[in-house]
């Protein structure tokens, strides 16, 4: 038993400890949860957390800067540091589930407008000016002459 006087930190050592050895359905965890993504653990810290959706390698040291931890492995976080890391993410930044609704709902905001980029959007066409007529090739190849939008104003 782990006793009353046990701090927090000897508390999350131990979950960290039983989430590395813990087998599911004979597939074994390597891993530790950080937000909704889980990172892996015989990485870098800088590197790891380049694995949730948001956050890349400039946001990554950014970041072990803010709370002073080396760039170690993963797996040697101490529980104050994977606690801080995890408050630290999850408060600050939108990652992961929340960042993908907000960028569709504001590309559906920008088709509903009708403005270039939502036009562009609704054609799957490049929206930032790169060139079509040699580029793109992937983008254009489902795309018939003449696209739903104009076919409707056609009829």
């Amino acid at each position: 038993m782990l006793g009353l006087r046990c701090s927090v930190g000897t508390l999350s050592d131990v979950g960290h400890r039983l989430l590395q050895t813990t087998t599911f359905h004979g597939i074994r965890v390597q891993g530790i949860r950080v937000g909704s993504a889980e990172i892996p653990d015989h990485k870098r810290i800088a590197v790891s957390l380049q694995s949730i959706y948001g956050i890349g390698r400039s946001r990554a040291r950014q970041i072990l800067s803010e709370l002073n931890i080396d760039n170690k492995l993963t797996r040697e976080l101490t529980g104050r540091e994977l606690m801080a890391l995890r408050e630290h993410v999850s408060s600050t930044y939108v990652i992961g589930e929340d960042l993908r609704r907000c960028v569709n709902a504001d590309i559906t905001r920008l088709k509903g407008l009708q403005c270039y980029k939502g036009i562009r959007h609704e054609d799957k066409l490049p929206c930032r000016g790169q060139r079509t007529k040699t580029n793109s090739r992937t983008a254009k190849k489902g795309l018939t002459a003449v696209s739903e939008r104009h076919r409707a104003s056609y009829a």
